[in-house]
């Protein structure tokens, strides 16, 4: 951590001209010099020694630093806090100096208006850029009122750090003002923004060493006061103590309430850049009709039909073509804070320019030799050479078509020299085994241990039988029949006893996909069946695949058909084998990205963030918990509805669903989601994978006992329950103590009802009327969060990014289908390497996935991780400092634990010749593309 930020010395004041407003002259508004020496013989020795304790980083110290009560939990220093109250009371006057820390950005919001910006650096040359305002926790005595805050404008004063502003101001503390609660902080600029990292409160007679009375963490944008009425104005910020509503300070009340209801906000007009606040809205924004008729889609959330989780509100004028579609006219708001910082927008902005000039180059070249971009790749050499060999960028002229829609992109390329070669990272999987992706065995070992372990389950009756409507979709009996079944098995065992054994697995895509079906058919270059993947559960642990189902519905010129397919030595059934499978592998492409990931771990998650900052102030404990787990998450998912799930967008181009794809995903919401099973052993529980066994290791018994993501997720599991319930146990000693917190049940209720207000009366809701009942609510937040996410996105480039491993789209139908294309069934026989090729995504949809996972699964330079020290605690209770440490120790050792599983050669799905181990799971991680990390928040 770092230390505490030294107050300038004094020789950095000496001689300026800049003024500030004395504390005894708040009333007159009088102005008096600076003076780094006057009044600081009023500062008593005895009060010194009671202030100038040691801390820590972002912690809250006794007399003016702290709060003059203490939580009726027993946060905090309570007989300590009172003492230096006390004391500072019947002191005289008190002189201190406030210094501001401002990160040193490009610029801000309008940086290059330059007479604006020399407007802005005047009135920091003559110190009147930034005003404090020292706010008392207490009440004035006699009036019973908010005593007035004590002002000043703050210098600049020299500083060496080049990455850091600082800023000074002196204020007067007369006796009796009582602690320091918060600041008040005016940027005074005319257009400049500030982001304010902190302030901290000194005694001026202290020395350089001297550590701070008072730590108050901002890291925060504050806007430019604006002459607009609706404008936020001055910000609060709070000194670094929670407290409950009922325990805040007299003095800080109004403050606490006020911010919030600016954070509220009123529910009207457009939202602006700088604006902080946070409100709920419909997925509405997903089409585009106003630009492209056929980009018109359905409103996701508010209806029966399409039921959804909320997202921000923007605010945006409706479409004139559907008043029920918002225009996308410029880039979607997200509040301020929620913005990346410099160093992970640069990242994401260098990451997305060379992912997205790997994905041009193929795609100009398809364009010159097919308009319809819709080549297949002519052999596997030409596939292994965006590994191998390099691509030679292309002419401004040969990228054509891309002009009109990668004009930033196109830009980048003037200074590009003509001999420049893309190429793309060779993926995990292919440099341990190129040819894995051939394997039964591999396909089988991914569903445990690769990118989308949320879908296997148990079989737990057969036949395998729909819920779907028959009159509609056809038979409800499954065609996979025990007979092939055991014959696939070797007759080791009857299927009846492979089930009663807890030994036959599935991927069930049927009921799912299937309504979809003929309606994704109409598409062009996509296909679409209802599947159904089954396993068998061998001695050593392993699984191994049995059989394929696919299903396509009757329709009004049609009749149903479904075929099942198993391995082979015939060679035509072998190679309609491997393309049984890449249909699987495209439909399990489909369910990971639409549901395991961006449903549970991006779109669900907006709601807690909104509800968050709507009902819970930063003073809140919850608050304070919450807060780095939802780090740059409204941001990503903003991005991603600009150009990833929008109409057009790259899941809409790429994959089987096509147009359908966020639909699908409601589809999925309505039926699968529900909050008490978001949660990983409930979960588990759910499919099958585990039984609760009070004797066990984490209480559970898992069916499979080789399952990487299970057997390490539950140790990150039981680590976050640990360090959540030793944080609530701390504020919330019992039931009453949460039935009354207003905000937090505000919170909870905000979620339910208006975030997740589709689901607001389904069954999974727990109620927050105990501390173990929400430390259990907290811990599911915190895990989808972080380590449900990091297992469904930080391996994508690993596992996907060399696509016939995981095509994200099956373009044609099995050469079998009925009624049968002699066509395509000729061609199929002829050259089946090629019609595979040709199932397989096209050269640009291959190379639009591929350079997006590669964004997808990297990690920012200034990434933060689970348990890590950055973002350890704000406040010095010893209770939960220890607590913290306690789980950083845990993360730490967990990833031991995680290498000696990974050279287990008893454990045959994480460890042999070829096999990718499991480190998805592991807690820390360096920057880039590793395969392994968890960070705080769904951050990319």
């Amino acid at each position: 951590m770092a230390p505490p930020l030294k107050p300038p010395s004094s020789s950095t004041t000496t001689g300026r001209s800049c003024c500030s407003r004395s504390a005894a002259a708040v009333g007159g508004g009088a102005l008096f010099p600076f003076s780094s020496s006057s009044s600081s013989s009023q500062l008593s020795r005895p009060l010194v020694q009671v202030l100038a304790q040691p801390r820590r980083r972002g912690c809250v110290v006794s007399g003016a630093a702290a709060g003059s009560e203490a939580p009726s939990s027993g946060g905090g220093r309570g007989s300590s806090s009172a003492a230096s109250a006390a004391a500072l009371a019947m002191a005289a006057a008190v002189r201190v100096k406030a210094v501001a820390t401002i990160k040193v950005t490009v610029g801000g919001l309008l940086s290059d208006l330059r007479p604006a910006r020399a407007i802005d650096d005047f009135k920091d040359l003559i110190g009147r850029s930034l005003y404090l305002e020292l706010v008392s926790s207490q009440l004035d005595a006699k009036t019973g009122q908010e005593k007035p805050t004590l002002k000043s404008y703050a210098h600049k004063v020299a500083n060496k750090d080049e990455e850091v502003v600082t800023y000074e101001a002196d204020f007067d503390v007369p006796p009796g003002f009582g602690a320091v609660g918060a600041v008040l902080v005016t940027n005074e600029n005319s257009y400049q923004e500030m982001f304010l990292q902190d302030v901290k409160l000194y005694s001026s007679s202290s020395g350089d060493a001297a550590a701070p009375l008072l730590d108050v963490r901002c890291m925060s944008w504050v806007e430019p006061k604006s002459d607009d009425a609706a404008a936020q104005g001055k910000r609060v910020f709070f000194a670094n103590k929670p407290y409950l509503p009922s325990q805040t300070p007299p003095g800080l009340r109004s403050y606490r309430e006020d911010d919030l209801q600016q954070k509220r906000g009123n529910g009207q007009g457009e939202r602006k850049t700088g604006d902080r606040i946070y409100d709920y809205d419909t997925y509405d924004d997903l089409g585009d009709p106003d630009s492209d008729p056929s980009k018109a889609r359905p409103v996701l959330g508010g209806s029966k039909q399409y039921p959804y989780p909320r997202r921000c509100r923007t605010g945006r004028p409706m479409s004139t073509k559907d008043p029920k579609t918002e225009t996308r006219d410029g880039d979607n708001y997200v509040p301020r804070d929620e913005a990346f910082s410099e160093v992970k927008n640069l990242q994401f902005s260098v990451t997305t320019l060379e992912s997205v000039l790997h994905a041009a180059v193929p795609a100009a070249e398809s364009a010159i030799l097919d308009p319809s971009l819709n080549l297949s790749f002519p052999s596997f050499f030409v596939i292994d050479k965006l590994f191998e060999d390099g691509v030679k960028l292309p002419t401004a002229e040969q990228l054509g078509f891309l002009r009109s829609i990668l004009p930033r992109v196109l830009q980048a390329l003037r200074d590009t020299p003509d001999d420049q070669l893309l190429l793309f990272d060779t993926p995990a999987t292919v440099q341990k085994d190129k040819f894995g992706w051939l394997r039964d065995e591999e396909f089988a070992r991914e569903t445990l241990a690769g990118i989308n372990p949320y879908a296997i389950e148990l079989v737990r009756e057969f036949p395998l039988k729909s819920k779907l409507d028959p009159a509609v979709y056809g038979p409800a009996e499954s065609a996979i029949t025990a007979e092939v079944l055991e014959q696939q098995m070797c007759h080791a065992m009857t299927v009846a006893e492979a089930v009663k054994q807890k030994r036959l697995f599935m991927l069930d895509y049927h009921d799912l996909f299937l309504p979809y079906v003929n309606r994704i058919r109409e598409q062009e270059h996509t296909t679409m069946y209802g599947s159904r993947t089954v396993f068998f559960l061998r001695d050593d642990g392993t699984l191994q695949l049995l059989a394929i189902e696919l299903t396509r519905p009757q329709s009004a010129t049609q009749p149903q058909w479904r075929r099942v397919f198993t391995a082979s030595t015939d060679t035509t059934e072998s190679w309609l084998w491997r393309m049984a499978k890449s249909h699987v592998r495209a439909h399990d492409s489909g369910h990971h990205e639409l549901i395991s990931h961006w449903l549970r771990t991006h779109c669900a998650v907006e709601p807690y963030i909104i509800a968050a900052n709507r009902q819970l102030s930063e003073m809140h404990p919850i608050y304070q918990l919450l807060h780095p787990h939802f780090r740059y998450t409204m941001r990503i998912n903003a991005l991603a509805r600009s150009a990833l799930i929008n109409a057009g967008g790259i899941i809409e181009l790429s994959f089987s669903p096509m147009k359908y794809s966020m639909e699908l995903s409601s589809a999925a919401y309505d039926q699968f989601w529900r909050f008490d099973m978001e949660a990983l052993p409930a979960d588990l529980i759910r499919r099958g994978m585990a039984e609760e066994d009070p004797t066990a290791e984490h209480g559970l018994k898992l069916t499979i006992k080789d399952y990487p993501f299970a057997n390490d997720g539950l140790m990150i599991w039981d680590a976050i329950k640990t360090w959540v319930q030793a944080y609530v146990s701390r504020f919330y000693p019992d039931a009453g103590s949460l039935a009354g917190d207003v905000e937090l049940q505000a919170f909870w209720t905000d979620v339910r009802t208006v975030g997740h207000g589709d689901k607001k009366d389904a069954p999974g809701w727990p109620t927050l009327d105990s501390p173990e009942n929400l430390a259990h609510a907290l811990t599911t937040i915190i895990w989808v969060a972080s380590a449900h996410h990091a297992a469904v996105n930080f391996g994508q480039y690993d596992f996907g990014g060399y696509f016939p491993n995981r095509p994200s789209i099956a373009r044609t139908n099995m050469p079998v289908e009925e009624p049968i294309d002699a066509d395509a069934l000729a061609k199929f026989l002829d050259n089946p390497d090629q019609a595979l090729r040709d199932c397989f995504p096209s050269q640009v949809q291959a190379t639009l996935v591929m350079a997006t996972l590669d964004l997808l699964s990297t990690h920012s330079p200034d990434e933060e991780y689970l348990g890590g020290q950055d973002t350890a605690p704000w406040n010095d209770d010893a209770t939960v400092q220890a607590a913290y440490a306690k789980f950083n120790a845990r993360l730490k050792e967990i990833e031991g634990i995680i290498d000696g599983r990974n050279t287990d050669q008893n454990l045959k799905n994480r460890c042999g010749a070829g096999i990718v181990p499991y480190q998805l799971m592991k807690p820390f991680s360096q920057e880039g593309v590793t395969g392994k990390g968890i960070p705080n928040s769904t951050s990319i």
